[in-house]
């Protein structure tokens, strides 16, 4: 049995819209999908680090959040490395802060960062330039014996490699 579709269906506007819903949605799904990457760290565990690749997603961060499990992060991705400083503003749990090189080495850790309640807040950074910044729960970078010049593991999705470059 074939089913006719008629023929002012097949073109025009209709098909216009369908196309454009189709695509609205699986770019939707392919983003989803490239929002989370596992970071694996030298003992062998990891963490499901968040990315945050835009402009916005790194200004906002881990902002207003009220929890961070042990096994989650989130991996701040600059286009190139530098100076790049953190603050707490407006961020409800304390914090491990990991800055990493482009060889993903650990340069700078701030351990046990703690919210910021007044301003003016306080800036956390390196004094050499980093690539990455991998925030964690406070304490999980002790935990897991991560120190400066270790190197973590981890491959950032294509899309996020296309938009850096």
């Amino acid at each position: 049995m074939t089913t006719r579709i008629p023929r002012g269906l097949l073109g025009g506007p209709w098909l216009l819209a369908v196309c454009l819903l189709a695509g609205a949605t699986l770019h939707c799904q392919d983003r989803g999908r490239d929002k989370f990457i596992k970071v694996f760290f030298p003992n062998g565990k990891s963490v499901t680090a968040e990315l945050a690749v835009t402009e916005e997603e790194r200004a906002t961060g881990l902002m207003f959040r009220e929890k961070l499990l042990p096994e989650q992060g989130m991996l701040f991705v600059f286009e190139r490395e530098g100076m790049h400083s953190f603050w707490m503003k407006n961020t409800l749990i304390p914090l491990d802060m990991l800055w990493l090189d482009s060889d993903k080495r650990v340069i700078h850790v701030a351990a046990d960062v703690p919210p910021c309640k007044e301003d003016p807040c306080p800036s956390y950074g390196p004094e050499i330039p980093a690539r990455y910044v991998l925030e964690l729960k406070a304490g999980e970078a002790a935990a897991n014996g991560i120190e400066t010049g270790d190197r973590l593991q981890f491959v950032l999705p294509a899309k996020v490699l296309q938009i850096m470059r």
